[in-house]
């Protein structure tokens, strides 16, 4: 198993080091004030249209977040997790891919209507940038910071099964740095990164091996967690922690208390390497929040696309045109 998960790991940093990789292009198109011109009312639209889906599901704004980093980190920001392929072909079908919810895609599908019923905006504005905005109102309308997101990125036209590689929940630090370094990531922004984590839960089967075994877990939380899990082994979940609609610090003082649900977020706080760091961000919110942004945008410009490399701007997010 460890020589099969290093391969995984390698492939993994070969992978996403190109496509982290920005033509100069691609760079000088990002900027805040894209749409100025084409679609003036586009970041309102988008934000009512995210109060929305929040008011309709508490699992939209974890979802949808998390449904961000998933896309940024297989392709590049292009939402080619929004394709959906006849032949069962594609990113979302993955099993690293298999703990998005619905809510997610629904919450960018019903933006993207939302952005087309303007005349003024229909079919100019790609689902990449919808995306990247829907998952910055998760964040804001959640009680995280508000920050501006750079925007013109093209979408991509291509969704494959095999080319998902994620990290998973039973990563060490070292796992957890070689996948992020990949990425262009220092084990700081990975920290920040993953304090996303702060929003919604995780099904037992991602955390109960843990239950019982882990010497890291607080043995109050393994009991909990053992009763959950016991009664519903398939449907049951928890949270990641005790706010889970909040985004908070919370994240990390659970990680203090050996209260972190999944394997891989623990290891930030019991690892002496990333301990510092857990301990900032647990008793400075403002430092996790600047961190948090500065990372969430550095996420944001991994593998862009620009008409000149093939992107396009969908029409509809789930087919290429």
């Amino acid at each position: 198993m460890a020589s099969l998960r290093s391969l995984g790991l390698l492939v993994a940093a070969v992978v996403l080091m190109s496509a982290a990789l920005l033509p100069p292009s691609a760079v000088a198109q990002l900027r805040t004030d894209y749409y100025a011109s084409v679609c003036p009312n586009l970041e309102a639209i988008i934000r009512n249209s995210v109060r929305q889906s929040m008011a309709q599901s508490q699992i939209s704004a974890p979802a949808t977040l998390r449904l961000f980093f998933h896309d940024c980190a297989v392709a590049g920001c292009d939402a080619s997790i929004m394709i959906v392929n006849s032949n069962g072909d594609d990113e979302r079908r993955n099993s690293d891919n298999q703990s998005l919810k619905r809510e997610g895609f629904q919450t960018i599908l019903s933006a993207k209507a939302a952005v087309d019923s303007d005349p003024q905006c229909r079919n100019k504005v790609s689902c990449a940038d919808i995306l990247a905005l829907a998952a910055r109102e998760s964040v804001l309308q959640s009680g995280g910071p508000n920050y501006q997101v750079e925007l013109g990125r093209y979408d991509g036209r291509v969704s494959t099964r095999a080319s998902v590689v994620l990290p998973h929940v039973n990563f060490n630090l070292d796992q957890l740095n070689a996948f992020f370094s990949g990425l262009g990531f220092s084990q700081t922004e990975m920290v920040a990164l993953l304090g996303a984590h702060t929003l919604g839960a995780a099904d037992c089967p991602f955390f109960q091996y843990r239950i019982g075994s882990d010497q890291t877990m607080n043995p109050s939380f393994a009991s909990q967690l053992r009763g959950t899990c016991s009664s519903n082994p398939t449907s049951g979940f928890a949270f990641l922690d005790p706010t889970p609609v909040n985004f908070d610090n919370a994240f990390y003082r659970n990680l203090q208390g050996g209260r972190g649900l999944l394997g891989s977020d623990q290891v930030l706080y019991s690892d002496q390497r990333s301990r510092g760091t857990v301990d900032n961000y647990a008793t400075n919110q403002g430092a996790f929040f600047a961190d948090f942004v500065a990372a969430v945008t550095k996420l944001g410009r991994i593998g862009v696309k620009t008409a000149a490399t093939g992107g396009e701007i969908r029409r509809d997010c789930r087919f290429p045109n």
